[in-house]
């Protein structure tokens, strides 16, 4: 393994929170540390998926976001009042600056390296009942590893880390272990089997995945039980609700979803995403499971209600009163 040096990555920022002092010195606080995962959306709307095989086709305005994984819990946490920030590699170039503009317009720090390769970005294809397709572009190297600078620092400070499933960001998985940190990771559509998950899946303490492609949905999460250390799975099923294992249960709690008033689906982009951001908000403050469940169906389903990738975060005060229904 071989870390790459500054002059490799180009460029290393640091923009951290307001801070306060103890014992003298200088502490950031930050409640929830996202290590990878920001990238830009190009968000395409279409009649119908899978789309036909035609030259061309006309489709409403592309609308271009700051989107991806690790940002929708980053915003997420922040839009429920705690502290949250971004550790991530990200390119100089158009869509650098325009996450480096997000998120200081947000009021969230972001501590970053830029790579020659550029910035991740995706094309969702989004339909009218809120079908969708990503077309993924990770620009990175597979085997680029930043120093790990790049995200000691903020473990240090944070009460939590989650960690987005960069390939190199299960290095900073290990660290944030070895530095007694609660842990949490999304495999999202995992199928159980594909070994490149395995770090995260037996590295973290808590673990969301998506059901799209679990086939032994039991038998995956006692193999994350049996190999790994964490202390519950959550199984994320969409209009479906979701599943919360624990290590002492033989089945899983099953979470209805949720069904907001006047707020019909209709992009869902970044669900589950705001699903993990408000579980975990919740699971720190409480560690109710069951509670954090259902606000995580809250936050999700408060997600699918705004066309875009994290264009909409539910509140505390409206999760507070959705949750009271």
């Amino acid at each position: 393994m071989r870390w790459l040096s500054r002059i490799e990555l180009v460029r290393q920022a640091s923009v951290w929170f307001e801070i306060t002092e103890e014992d003298g010195e200088k502490m950031t606080q930050i409640d929830v540390l996202v290590v990878g995962g920001v990238g830009v959306d190009h968000i395409v709307r279409v009649k119908s998926l899978p789309l036909p095989v035609v030259d061309s086709m006309m489709v409403p305005p592309i609308v271009t976001v700051v989107g991806h994984t690790g940002n929708g819990v980053a915003l997420g946490v922040h839009a429920l009042g705690r502290a949250s920030a971004m550790a991530d590699v990200i390119g100089d170039d158009a869509e650098g600056r325009l996450i480096q503009d997000a998120y200081s317009a947000a009021g969230i720090p972001i501590t970053f390296v830029t790579h020659i390769s550029g910035t991740r970005r995706s094309v969702n294809l989004v339909t009218e009942e809120g079908q969708r397709m990503s077309l993924y572009d990770p620009r990175h190297p597979f085997e680029f590893i930043p120093d790990p600078s790049l995200w000691r620092e903020g473990i240090e400070r944070s009460r939590h880390v989650h960690v987005s499933i960069m390939n190199w960001a299960r290095y900073a998985l290990r660290d944030a272990v070895a530095a007694g940190r609660s842990t949490s990771t999304d495999l999202h559509d995992w199928d159980g089997v594909a070994d490149y998950h395995k770090d995260f899946a037996y590295g973290a303490d808590y673990v969301f995945v998506s059901a799209a492609a679990l086939r032994d949905e039991s038998g995956v999460v006692a193999d994350i039980f049996a190999r790994g250390r964490a202390q519950f799975v959550v199984v994320m099923a969409g209009s479906k609700g979701a599943r919360v294992w624990r290590r002492s249960d033989e089945l899983p709690l099953r979470i209805s979803p949720i069904s907001i008033p006047g707020r019909p689906v209709v992009d869902s982009n970044g669900a589950g995403d705001s699903f993990v951001a408000a579980f975990l908000c919740h699971y720190l403050d409480h560690g109710d499971i069951f509670g954090a469940a259902r606000a995580g169906a809250v936050g999700g389903a408060w997600a699918c209600g705004t066309l875009g990738t994290h264009t909409s975060f539910v509140d505390v005060e409206t999760l507070e009163r959705l949750l009271a229904r």
